[in-house]
């Protein structure tokens, strides 16, 4: 197997350690640069302990890097940041990018919920938008893949199929979804301490949160009109995790259980997509540390309502994990190659 060396920019952060820890078992994959500006000239290990048994490069300014000697780059800037340094990057360079920054087709989207208008503009038009069960082909032949962020992955991967089918109607869709703490990433941030977090719910970004465009964009393509949704997240007092409770109206007198049918059908020969059999409630307890989505329908007491429950491991299948199942569609490699751990528990 060829040996791929890849750069991590942003490796000091969550997702840039994530990726690590799910590259030191990939038999292709090898990290030959890592960046964290504000920890240049640090050692991987000082900043995470974790990875103490591991060899690694130092961490370095993005500057540092000689990208000639890059194969891939995964992209794990903060949202805003990432333009400008895709767009420097050698033409032979493959690229995962996990911030926002080329998610949102239309640039002009972009620049109403992002603040700024978009600095790499043509570059955004050779973006693949990289929910990897759904948009597979495409992925594999891309040179830059969008990474989705992990609300629209949990909310997408259950409601694409169904509208799809035409099994529930696409103006009446109220998402209801909880993150752990980690998905607002690793900077100091005084809402994020533990004293503001532990003991306590609360829901933040409300009918305003940016990954609200992003899921509209992919219903909207799968429903082939415009669609809007109802969609609040909530933060948990957790360090990682992520619960999307979605309340749909079915069309055709479709019950819970033909929602069901038709997201198995879809994701029959998935490995990291499964449908629960009925009753069985996801619960993100059983997808943590794994690239897993676990999905399940109920039938609300609500007349031609139906109830889907999905989970992901917002690091995982929500950020890195997925990031690296598209890279390894974009080099060739079996998808799976370093994400065959099984869920943590307890």
């Amino acid at each position: 197997m060829k040996e791929v060396k890849v750069a991590i920019l942003g490796a000091s952060g969550y997702t840039g350690a994530e990726l690590v820890r799910l590259l030191a078992l990939h038999p292709a994959f090898k990290i030959a640069a890592m960046t964290g500006d504000r920890k240049a000239g640090m050692s991987m290990a000082s900043v995470f302990p974790h990875f103490a048994g591991l060899v690694l490069p130092d961490l370095v300014s993005i500057d540092q890097v000689d990208f000639a000697k890059v194969d891939a780059v995964f992209c794990c800037l903060p949202h805003g940041t990432t333009q400008e340094v895709i767009a420097a990057l050698p033409a032979h360079v493959r690229i995962v990018d996990l911030s926002a920054d080329f998610r949102l087709f239309d640039v002009d989207t972009y620049a109403q919920w992002y603040g700024h208008e978009h600095r790499a503009p043509d570059l955004q038009k050779q973006a693949v938008y990289g929910l990897t069960e759904l948009a597979r082909d495409a992925v594999a032949k891309a040179r830059l893949v969008a990474n989705p962020g992990c609300y629209p992955t949990s909310v997408q991967l259950p409601l694409i199929p169904l509208l799809r089918a035409g099994l529930i109607e696409a103006a009446d869709i109220i998402i209801d979804a909880k993150s752990g703490v980690s998905g607002a990433g690793r900077s100091a941030k005084e809402a994020n301490l533990f004293t503001e977090v532990a003991e306590g719910i609360h829901p933040y970004g409300i009918a305003s949160h940016r990954h609200a465009p992003e899921i509209e964009q992919g219903l909207s393509d799968a429903a082939g009109a415009k669609v809007l949704v109802s969609f609040t997240p909530h933060l948990m007092p957790m360090s990682r995790g992520m619960l999307s409770t979605i309340y749909v109206r079915t069309t055709k007198d479709a019950k819970a259980a033909d929602l069901r049918a038709a997201l198995a059908k879809t994701y029959a020969d998935e490995a990291f997509v499964k449908i629960l059999p009925e009753g069985v409630v996801p619960a993100t307890r059983h997808v943590r540390g794994s690239n897993f989505c676990l999905i399940n329908t109920f039938d609300d007491r609500l007349a031609g309502r139906v109830i889907i429950t999905s989970v992901i491991d917002n690091l995982v299948k929500g950020a890195s994990g997925q990031a690296l199942q598209n890279m390894n569609l974009m080099f060739g490699l079996a998808e799976t190659l370093g994400l065959q751990q099984q869920p943590m528990f307890p």
